[in-house]
């Protein structure tokens, strides 16, 4: 019998053999896991190793939904998909909202892990419980939308939900995204490129056999109303309601943190027409879009002189628009819609092409490498043509379709010095050197410097709510101070729980760490009504520190060490131009100096970063603990 608010099963799909399996979900991997991110992290911890190639058959894909999405708990609708990464060979959990989660749920299953290639292009259809592989070479070479539309019309449902590649995908562009509901990206680090590698083109879903079980569904009931109605009338509602994420462009660009330039320069002077607030006055807001069970509706749906698209959120603006200097509002929509349409992570996207940018303009790249085209600064033009390029792998797409690492090694000379990535990603457009306690969590990060990981948007003091979230984690409201790196270690850690948690048990970050409606306790009364899992806050806490640190321990059995623990060559080496603003380089020494705090409170060695031995065992991890120690990887005591 399933465990309340669960399917209960786990769907096993191996392409190479066209075999479809199927494994039960224990009360016991519940409680140690929670679900979604955490059940997916065991598995990719057992299904993969250093030996595993991102793009071979022997890597595993994990598309799992929150243990408590397909439930009305408020903001519970979201997707993690869990593999090894092309763009950095590392740990990935990437995530998504939309509606598709919920339906996998209908169908029959909470988890689906996908391995081996098809020796043609296929797609899956899991409807009600029957799982079929069928035939896509019709969709190969379709955009997502394209691909929904045509799914949908042989299937003859327009209600079925696609998860599905675009071109970017189909090339293994490195940083190509999985595409939900059309619109809703799981995108970073390149998920979509293992699903094209794998000659899945689209994983169809039909769940219409009713809903889910809850354990005691009047204290459920009583607990989802009462923080619903938190996350409505709190604070930041309203600015996210009215403009979604697109709120932060005019605000993070005042302090400097959007990184204009390649994150050469300061706040951009014309960032006011990338904002929400210029969208909406503008009309180009034509509808707000919620997941299921949102309560905010915070993504956007916007037309333009001759398209339309879902979204864009902050870090498309920042990265495609005050990024590389572009003011024109339209391009950058369109520049939103083809990376949807093509599958691309925008963050990557524009990251690469700023790259390129500063390439050609100190002379590493020429016409010549360009295929004829100037590449420059505020060029919304050369931005479109090159997301095509990227795509399809053509010309000097080819090269920035491996990200800014690969191209920077190939490349050569000090272009690694303005490729601002570490172990491979494109750094998310918050600049580290405006805020301490993001750059140590971006440091920490296992995919990468990115801030779905941990999010301490509290530092900031901005609200009261995240003033005694600061207090309450160090004593003190006056550590609410960005600039500042003391506490940091405290701060980062609970957050990095809290949002393990987030992710585990489906919420989105937005009611979670963003806004602060629905803190761990709240997580916690939730669980327990849902699942009938005993759950208070502090060993809710625990199990995302446990996933947290397993999560870790994936990246040592590849070889990782504390010298991963970095961010980029620029963050790192170069003072920000707006240094009289209070912004200061990351210097090794402060990164040091935060990353001890924070290996001693999370009992792991300063010098390795690896978790003590008793560390592990304390948290239910004694057996991965032996495992890295047979691999030869000396843990302390």
């Amino acid at each position: 019998m399933a465990v309340p608010c669960f399917a209960g099963r786990i769907l096993i799909v191996d392409l190479s053999n066209e075999k479809i399996d199927e494994m039960p979900i224990s009360d016991a991997m519940v409680e140690k896991y929670l679900g979604g991110r955490g059940i997916a992290a065991k598995l990719l911890w057992d299904e993969t190793d250093k030996n595993t190639d991102p793009l071979g058959p022997d890597n595993a894909l994990i598309i799992s939904a929150g243990a408590l999405t397909g439930t009305f708990a408020p903001c519970s609708g979201r997707i993690t998909v869990t593999t090894k990464s092309p763009a950095t060979r590392m740990y990935l959990k990437t995530s998504s909202g939309g509606h598709w989660g919920s339906r996998l749920k209908y169908a029959g299953y909470d988890l689906l892990v996908i391995k081996g290639r098809a020796v043609h292009p296929v797609y899956l259809f899991i409807d009600n419980g029957i799982v079929n592989i069928r035939n896509a070479d019709f969709l190969w070479g379709k955009n997502v939308r394209q691909t929904t539309e045509q799914i949908r019309r042989e299937l003859g449902d327009q209600h079925v939900q696609v998860a599905a590649i675009g071109q970017g995908g189909e090339n293994t562009v490195v940083f190509a995204s999985v595409m939900f509901s059309t619109y809703n990206a799981a995108a970073r680090g390149g998920a979509g490129a293992v699903m094209g590698s794998k000659n899945l083109k689209a994983v169809a879903v039909r769940g219409t056999t009713g809903g889910l079980k809850v354990a005691n569904p009047e204290a459920f009931k009583k607990a989802a109303m009462k923080y619903r109605d938190i996350i409505m009338y709190g604070g930041g509602m309203p600015w996210l309601a009215e403009f979604g994420t697109t709120s932060g462009v005019i605000p993070i660009n005042a302090m400097g943190g959007c990184g204009p330039r390649n994150f050469r320069t300061g706040p951009f002077e014309r960032a006011y027409d990338l904002s929400g607030q210029h969208l909406k006055e503008a009309g180009f807001i034509k509808n707000k879009v919620a997941c299921d069970s949102c309560v905010i509706g915070c993504h956007l749906y916007t037309e333009f002189e001759d398209g339309y698209s879902g979204g864009p959120e902050y870090e498309t603006l920042a990265s495609l628009g005050v990024g590389l200097e572009i003011d024109d509002t339209v391009a950058v929509l369109k520049a939103n819609e083809l990376c949807n349409l093509y599958g691309l992570d925008t963050i990557s996207a524009g990251g690469v092409i700023q790259w390129a940018v500063e390439c050609y303009e100190k002379g590493l790249l020429t016409e010549k490498d360009t295929g004829g085209l100037r590449l420059d600064w505020s060029d919304s033009g050369v931005m479109l043509e090159l997301l095509k390029k990227i795509a399809f792998r053509e010309g000097i797409g080819n090269l920035l379709a491996d990200g800014v690492y690969q191209a920077s090694e190939i490349l050569g000379g000090d272009s690694y010095q303005w490729a601002v990535q570490a172990r491979g990603l494109e750094m998310s457009r918050c600049d580290t050197r405006t805020a301490k306690g993001y750059a140590l969590s971006f440091a920490l990060n296992p995919r990468g410097p990115d801030h779905l990981h941990c999010m301490p948007m509290a530092e900031f003091g901005t609200t009261e709510e995240h003033r005694q979230v600061i207090k309450r984690l160090t004593g003190s409201a006056d550590y609410a101070n960005p600039q500042i790196t003391e506490k940091r270690g405290e701060i980062v850690r609970w957050h990095e729980d809290c949002f393990t948690v987030t992710d585990a048990l489906g919420f989105c970050a937005q009611a979670t760490l963003c806004l602060h409606g629905l803190p761990p306790e709240g997580m916690a009364e939730l669980f327990s009504s849902g699942t009938g899992i005993d759950m208070d806050e502090n060993k809710l806490l625990e199990a995302g520190a446990r996933i947290l640190t397993l999560e870790q321990c994936y990246n040592i059995k590849l070889g990782k060490t504390r010298a991963w623990h970095v961010l980029p060559w620029r963050m790192m080496n170069e003072e920000p131009a707006f240094k009289e603003k209070g912004g200061s380089r990351n210097s090794e020494g402060e990164l040091a100096e935060m990353l001890d705090r924070y290996f001693e409170l999370r009992q792991w060695d300063k010098k390795t970063s690896y978790p003590n031995l008793k560390t592990l065992e304390s948290l239910g991890l004694g057996e991965i603990g032996h495992a890295l120690q047979e691999m030869g990887i000396n843990l302390l005591p």
